[in-house]
């Protein structure tokens, strides 16, 4: 459910400014109780991308933007724009290829979900997919989530790791369904742990472009697994900006120098760092 909401966030389903449906119709469309929406409207509500008010409903107060570098503008005309759009192009290419260094897999899970769809509906026709995601190791001390009034409580962390594995296990069933039910003939997709802390989230599309972002650390409220809700030290993910490089003809303009550094970054820590 969470996910649904998120992935509608993440391609302009529900733009900047506008009123989410009623809780009602919500669980009336998705065929879920009004309190597993209530619960999901709070999360999406803590992380900033919404803003409820008794008796007049829920607007989007922010989506996940990218800013585009001045190289990007050039081709782009613009220097603001959608994470969506931006992987939607990148899947529209023959061949697909997406390294993906991240905290957590939820909000690629939701952009993968929504590409799903557009192959399975003949929109794009992609003849092969990689993905690569590179994760932070299963036992690495990490700073966030924390418990704000206990930072020796363990559960913020475990939360983390199922989110992760959840969101990773379902990304990775939604490609290799592709390649099962005959639509793409070519899927490849790894997931790895380094004994890393992600201070940025990192998208690089095709070997042409980047989506490079810094984590922000903000006070907000989780839910844990058994209903409890606590105040925590976390990171945004969903609603983080991003900047936008676009590799170009020219070796040393700002986006081929970015993108070719961090590609470089990205093989050396999956090589010589990250595991399965």
């Amino acid at each position: 459910m969470s996910d649904v909401l998120h992935s509608r966030l993440a391609d302009d389903t529900y733009p900047l400014g506008s009123m989410l449906p009623t809780q009602r119709e919500l669980a009336r469309e998705l065929d879920v109780s009004r309190d597993t929406i209530q619960r999901v409207l709070r999360e999406l509500n803590s992380e900033g991308l919404i803003r409820s008010r008794q008796g007049s409903g829920s607007r989007v107060v922010m989506v996940p933007l990218a800013h585009t570098s001045s190289a990007g503008r050039r081709e782009h005309g613009t220097g603001r724009v959608s994470l969506g759009p931006i992987i939607g192009a990148a899947f529209a290419a023959p061949h697909v290829t997406l390294d993906v260094y991240t905290l957590t897999s939820e909000s690629l899970d939701a952009h993968i979900r929504v590409q799903a769809e557009r192959i399975r509906v003949g929109e794009i026709t992609p003849e092969s997919i990689g993905v690569r995601i590179l994760l932070p190791a299963e036992d690495l001390d990490l700073p966030y989530p924390r418990a704000k009034d206990d930072l020796a409580d363990p559960r913020p962390q475990q939360r983390l790791r199922d989110i992760t594995r959840r969101h990773t296990a379902s990304l990775r069933n939604a490609l290799r369904d592709l390649h099962t039910e005959g639509l793409v003939p070519d899927v490849r997709v790894e997931a790895r742990r380094a004994p890393l802390t992600p201070a940025f989230k990192l998208y690089l599309l095709n070997g042409t472009e980047a989506l490079h972002g810094p984590y922000q650390v903000m006070e907000r409220r989780i839910q844990l697994d058994d209903g409890e809700e606590i105040d925590a030290l976390d990171v945004l993910g969903l609603g983080s900006v991003l900047t936008h490089y676009v590799r170009d003809d020219t070796p040393d303009s700002q986006g081929t120098l970015f993108v070719d550094s961090m590609q470089a970054w990205f093989e050396s820590c999956w090589e010589h760092l990250a595991k399965p």
